[in-house]
């Protein structure tokens, strides 16, 4: 049985995929912070002694959770590999370019997600209404439009407000 790279827990861990090809072993508390970008620097004090690991993914991790934290004094401490470095910092871009786009009710929509339409709303250039409680399945979110997610509506693919829009 393994442990959490970071917080040495042996309860609930798993593989935990941070980029592509990049995994390390995580519990579930710790997983379930990364993910969801609800970290908490107490429980996070471990990366201590985690960031002097061996291991290249788990230095890269450390590196970009201290980053995410704001402790760039700890990010000093870390010698990362240029090759390493790097990887770091294109996890860190990546999070910056991330498009968050949040329904009326303030829940953060996904690609493949349905929603339900609020109100009704006139629909530019289709020459129809998307009535409210209109269902719209799998939706996209565009990266070039804020606020806006892509789906189909009376079979017409159409960019809609997200503050007109309930997740289903």
């Amino acid at each position: 049985m393994s442990n959490c790279v970071v917080c040495q827990s042996s309860e609930n861990v798993e593989g935990f995929e941070f980029v592509n090809g990049h995994s390390v072993e995580l519990c579930g508390v710790c997983r379930e912070q990364i993910e969801n970008d609800t970290l908490d620097e107490n429980h996070f004090n471990a990366l201590n002694d985690a960031m002097w690991s061996e291991e290249s993914d788990v230095k890269v991790l450390c590196y970009v959770l201290w980053s995410k934290l704001g402790r760039g004094d700890m990010c000093d401490m870390i010698y990362l590999e240029p090759e390493e470095q790097e990887l770091a910092e294109s996890v860190l871009h990546a999070d910056a370019n991330k498009v968050v786009v949040k329904d009326a009710n303030g829940v953060e929509l996904q690609a493949g997600d349905s929603v339900v339409i609020l109100k009704d709303l006139d629909v530019k250039g289709a020459g129809f209404t998307a009535k409210r409680g209109t269902a719209v399945r799998n939706i996209s979110i565009p990266q070039d439009v804020d606020g806006h997610v892509e789906g189909r509506v009376n079979g017409t693919k159409i960019y809609l407000k997200a503050e007109f829009l309930k997740k289903a």
